[in-house]
This record gives structure tokens, C-alpha cells and sequence, in this order.
């Protein structure tokens, strides 16, 4: 069996290595000719751990190769997947326009072909659009057309790719069903056969689900913080319930990331578009979006203005184990810092050189050490769980800081053992001393 796989971003790449690792030949595909020949290298242009070794695997097994010629990947595939993005346009609705000139591209190349094949959607559209994309092969009765939604976690998407929590598959033919199980014979998860609809809807559904728990449990440590309730037991006695579980307790400074964001405005843009609006869903998307003011307004309590301070930003990337900074906390700690006149010092295992060409100037200091960015600052901010950074000599940040404080904005620092050392530590809804 051969599959080409179309666009080769964070899913198509991953997607790509993960199918040549469990069976079939490859190919994936995309019009930037630099990322191919990169691709080609056996080097990945997005961070994510384990997959450049699998990728040099993978291609020196002769299992995945790399090309921008669809004509030649997509003639001699069986199975086609979609993987471009579909990021959000100025209205917040998914942009479709990369999505359907490809679509249009790959019915005017394979309509007249007579071979059957299955064309796999998984890049995220709005719900609907895979029925409209299967009106448009309908004269083409020899391809099926199959929504497979991604549910890659960055940082583990290589894994979530050879042992998924589940398999959604959404079509209107046995075929299609039938080819895709082949495909997937040797991946162990849960499958979910059901329409082209129902499987858009649980892509977005959950995303929304999983982003309602993060802001549920930021709101709620807001008002621990006037309460005096520490947040982070109240999740350990939340998460022990069955029901609940303790997966995206934790509060923090929000989410972020490619999915998360994008996913929730385009599912209010359909919602308002049908006239039924999700109100607990737009209050979501409005808590994470303040999340980050509402923090620096704690370390303005404790600095005041923050002209000239200076302010060490540990992680940049929106969580860790990827470079990713799209809509990251970070990003909009920054913006809001540099507003404000602070000076600003920032240190990422992975994520400096994205945010560099994203932020940059003589407000902002990318150092090489971690210890490079806490030297002679007024506070300390963990952006991002990095390992690093909980593992770090905190004795030396203690003596290289100009003023012990630190702003623990993912709950993630053990407090205490802080508080020994002489530090001033602030978290989110989380009351020091509560906690061994």
C-alpha cells in the first residue's frame, strides 16, 4: 500500500513518519521547496522529541521520502491525506483557501483516473466541509472521501500517533471503512465509524471540552486567590473523582498552541453562524484571554510600575517538549511587559529563535543560560514546565536575582523548598504553606 501524505507541518510530518513506521511507503508532499529539502535530510523543521530519529529511520528503511511533485505522489497513492492548516482568518472563522485550492488540485488531477482511491481528511475544517468536498468528488465514484481528525498533543504527537487514545473515521462507504482498517491493522486503539459530520464535531468538541477545563480551573483559581483556597489540592481532590479525572487541572496562564485557540473561535464562528451560540464556550476563550493581564497584576502588586524593572521570562514555547509559540502565554507576556516599559531577559530550551522573529528589540534579552536571564532581576516568571527549569540550582538563582521573587505561572515550582531558601513566591490560586 502507498500513501501520499499532503503538507508537511506539524500533523502531515508527523502523521507521515508514524504511518512509514507501522507499514506502508510514504511520501509526503508540500510546495515549500526549503522544507522538503530539509525533510530530506532526515531533519524536522518542528521540535518534537523522538521524531527526528524515527524520521532518519524511517527514510534510510526506504519507507518515507519527501517530494513538492503531486502529480507523481498523488498518482501513485492509494490513500491521500490532507494535512494542511487551517488557521483562523480575521473574523476568527477557519481559513479554507490553502484547504480547498488543494482539493480543487487533487480533483482535477485524479477525476480523470480511474483507479480507487481513499482521500483522508485531517486537517480541521468546520463541520460540514467534508460532505461539501465529497459533493465535489461525486462524480468521481472511485474516491471515497474519509474525515480522520488528528488528536496529537505536542511534545508527544509521535506517540500519540502510533498508540492513540482513539481512531475517528467519518464517511459514507464500506470501502472507505474497510480501506482505512487495513491501513490501520497494526495500531491498537478504539475505532469510532460514524459520518463525516459526526467526526468534524468531535474533533472541535473536544478541544473544547479539554480548554474548558483549563479556564474552568483558572477562574477558579482567581478566587481561590481572594479565598485563600490553594487550587492545586482542590485538583487532587477533584481529579480522584472517577468521574472528573485529574487530566488539565492544573491552573496556569492559559493555553495556547496551534489547536486549542484556533479550534474554539472557528466552533463560535459556526455556532453564531447558526444562530445558537455556545455562551460557555465564549467565556472560555474570554478567561484565557485575560489570564495573563490577570498575572502580571499580582507582580505589579508586589513591584509596582514596571518601568526599568527587569523581568526574567523562563519558556517561551506555549508548553513543553516543542518550539511551538503560537498564542503561547509567553508571547503575551511579552507584548504586555514591553508595553509597559519593563526590560526584559527570556531564556527557552528550543522556542528562543521563533520568538526572536516574532518579539525582538532592545526591551528584550534572549540569553543562553537560564542563569544568564535571572542575573540582577527585579523577578523571575516560569513561563513553561520545562524540566530545565525545575531542576535548576535555585541557592545560585537566590544569589544572582536582585530581588528574590519569583512567579510561578504554571503551579509547578515546589514552593516550600523556595520559601526556605528566602524566596517570595507567587503562584496561581495556590497558597504557600499548604503543601509539604
Amino acid at each position: 500500500m502507498k500513501v501520499a501524505v499532503i503538507g508537511t507541518g506539524y500533523v502531515g510530518v508527523t502523521t507521515g513518519v508514524a504511518l512509514a513506521m507501522s507499514g506502508p511507503e510514504v511520501t509526503g508532499v508540500d510546495v515549500d521547496e526549503e522544507k522538503i529539502r530539509l525533510l530530506q535530510t532526515g531533519k524536522s523543521p518542528i521540535y518534537e522529541p523522538g521524531l527526528d530519529e524515527a524520521l532518519v529511520d524511517v527514510i534510510s528503511r526506504g519507507k518515507l521520502e519527501f517530494t513538492t511533485d503531486h502529480t507523481v505522489a498523488l498518482l501513485s497513492a492509494q490513500i491521500i491525506f490532507i494535512c494542511v492548516g487551517t488557521p483562523s482568518d480575521q473574523e476568527g472563522r477557519a481559513d479554507l483557501r490553502v484547504f480547498k485550492d488543494l482539493i480543487d488540485q487533487v480533483h482535477h488531477l485524479l477525476c480523470h483516473d480511474d483507479d480507487e482511491r481513499i482521500l483522508v481528511i485531517k486537517s480541521t475544517v468546520p463541520v460540514g466541509s467534508n460532505d461539501q468536498v465529497a459533493e465535489l468528488f461525486s462524480d468521481c465514484p472511485q474516491i471515497h472521501v474519509v474525515s480522520n481528525p488528528e488528536f496529537l498533543r505536542e511534545g508527544s504527537a509521535l506517540q500519540d500517533s502510533l498508540q492513540p487514545a482513539r481512531i475517528v473515521m467519518g464517511a459514507s462507504s464500506t470501502q472507505a471503512f474497510e480501506r482505512l482498517e487495513q491501513l490501520y491493522k497494526n495500531i491498537e486503539a478504539p475505532r469510532i465509524k460514524t459520518s463525516r459530520l459526526n467526526a468534524e464535531m468531535i474533533k472541535y468538541a473536544s478541544n473544547a471540552f479539554l480548554s474548558m477545563r483549563i479556564s474552568f480551573m483558572n477562574e477558579l483559581a482567581r478566587l481561590s486567590d481572594k479565598l485563600g483556597t490553594d487550587i492545586s489540592i482542590i485538583a487532587t481532590g477533584m481529579g480522584l473523582d472517577s468521574r472528573i479525572g485529574p487530566e488539565f487541572l492544573r491552573a496556569g496562564l492559559g493555553y495556547g498552541g496551534s489547536c486549542f485557540p484556533k479550534d474554539i473561535i472557528a466552533l463560535l464562528s459556526i455556532a453564531e453562524e447558526r444562530d445558537e451560540p455556545l455562551t460557555i464556550l465564549y467565556q472560555v476563550a474570554k478567561v484565557n484571554e485575560q489570564q495573563p493581564t490577570w498575572f502580571l497584576q499580582k507582580l505589579e502588586q508586589r513591584l509596582g510600575d514596571l518601568a526599568n524593572k527587569r523581568i526574567a521570562l523562563l519558556g517561551l514555547s506555549f508548553k513543553p517538549n516543542t518550539d511551538d509559540i503560537r498564542e503561547a502565554p509567553a508571547q503575551k507576556l511579552l507584548t504586555i511587559l514591553r508595553e509597559k516599559e519593563a526590560l526584559i531577559t527570556a531564556y527557552d530550551p528550543v522556542a528562543m529563535p521563533n520568538m526572536q522573529r516574532v518579539l525582538s528589540g532592545e526591551q528584550v534579552t534572549y540569553t543562553q543560560t537560564p542563569y544568564e536571564a535571572v542575573n540582577a532581576s527585579d523577578a523571575v516568571i516560569l513561563c513553561t514546565e520545562w524540566g530545565e527549569f525545575l531542576e535548576l540550582d535555585y541557592e545560585r538563582v537566590y544569589h544572582i536575582m536582585r530581588k528574590p521573587l519569583i512567579f510561578d505561572g504554571r503551579n509547578a515550582l515546589p514552593h516550600s523548598e523556595l520559601g526556605k531558601i528566602g524566596f517570595e513566591y507567587v503562584g496561581i490560586g495556590n497558597q504557600v504553606g499548604s503543601l509539604v
